[in-house]
């Protein structure tokens, strides 16, 4: 099933209908995407990191889980598949997926679906829309970077239980450059643009024709990650990194997100999340960039084509009073594109 699911765009599959083991799975999922190609003009894939990923769902053995999600990010011109990284835009249309194939059974006019992400065994609940025990799509709720309007889909995650800093610090330096890492659900690391000679307005195909900077970035990312107990990424899409300037339109701040060399045309859910409580933390780079809210939870994240709107609250729960998220939440749409059959590029 073809699903829109945030602003990003993927396969779903049921895992009993794939490979159980990664190496055929993958390999498949490459050719059904039609990888490697930067148009993947023979296959599924959208020629964009955002458009070419895949979900897979089963029923959960968790107590705590109806079902379990993988995401896999296929890469476009590369023949890679990426299990090191949630996707909390796909996230958003892996309940109603699971009402469609009958994983879970619709409860009513609206049906909440606990979920595992099994690429970090973090939970989430998604509630939507299914009056008569149907799914249904339409509705009113508009985000930016999508045409018209669907019906909402409300994603609540459980309090964190891990460090939101990952190095312990809120601000360190990486390749002579302030930063502060955190990570709400999505590794990802904060500069302010101004750090890096940009203004962090700048369209995204500006920013990667941007050789000096895509340089740059990469150095920080290599070096961020090692910090944060990733290891060696260079071959991986984790940590995402996320430019800071001041907001332009009434939000708490503005964005430009690499993942990790393309930059988005908007940002990620999970990724937003992490950006929303790195501003939270005191002493971090977005102190003089951002205007946090001086109440309530939510806060606007800016991005190219309009914004997201994210609640995050903090608490102080772990030893030695380090910073945890207590309570992340958004709203976000998904629609059902197409449902068939899909016949994979010969091997």
């Amino acid at each position: 099933m073809l699903l829109r699911g945030g602003t990003s765009k993927g396969a779903y599959f049921l895992a009993g209908d794939l490979p159980a083991e990664p190496a055929p799975r993958d390999a498949l999922l490459l050719r059904i995407m039609g990888s490697p190609d930067p148009r993947q003009i023979d296959g599924l894939g959208g020629a964009h990191p955002l458009t070419s990923k895949v979900a897979v769902v089963s029923v959960s053995a968790d107590p705590e889980a109806d079902v379990d999600y993988l995401f896999l990010q296929v890469g476009v011109e590369k023949p890679e598949v990426s299990d090191r990284q949630n996707c909390g835009n796909l996230l958003a249309g892996v309940g109603p997926f699971a009402v469609e194939r009958g994983l879970v059974a619709a409860d009513g006019d609206r049906t909440s679906v606990r979920i595992r992400m099994l690429n970090t065994g973090d939970l989430a609940v998604a509630e939507f829309p299914t009056p008569g025990g149907r799914v249904d799509y339409s509705g009113s709720a508009e985000i930016s970077g999508v045409p018209g309007s669907a019906a909402p889909v409300v994603i609540e995650f459980p309090p964190g239980t891990g460090p939101l800093l990952p190095t312990g610090r809120a601000r360190d330096l990486v390749v002579g450059t302030p930063v502060t890492c955190v990570n709400n659900g999505m590794p990802t690391v904060l500069i302010a643009a101004s750090s890096l000679g940009v203004t962090g307005y700048e369209e995204p195909a500006d920013l990667e024709a941007d050789r000096q900077l895509a340089e740059r970035l990469q150095e920080i990312r290599l070096e961020a990650g090692k910090l944060m107990g990733l290891g060696d990424v260079e071959n991986t899409t984790v940590p995402k990194l996320s430019l800071l300037a001041p907001p332009s339109d009434g939000g708490a701040v503005m964005t430009r997100t690499f993942i990790p060399v393309r930059c988005h045309t908007s940002i990620g859910v999970l990724g937003a999340a992490s950006v929303a409580a790195g501003l939270r933390i005191e002493g971090g780079v977005g102190e003089g960039v951002a205007r946090v809210p001086e109440h309530g939870d939510r806060m606007r994240i800016e991005h190219p084509t309009g914004f997201l709107d994210i609640e995050t609250a903090l608490a102080h729960d772990l030893p030695g009073g380090a910073p945890v998220a207590r309570r992340t939440a958004v709203v976000r749409t998904a629609r059902k594109i197409f449902d068939g059959t899909v016949f994979p590029r010969p091997a």
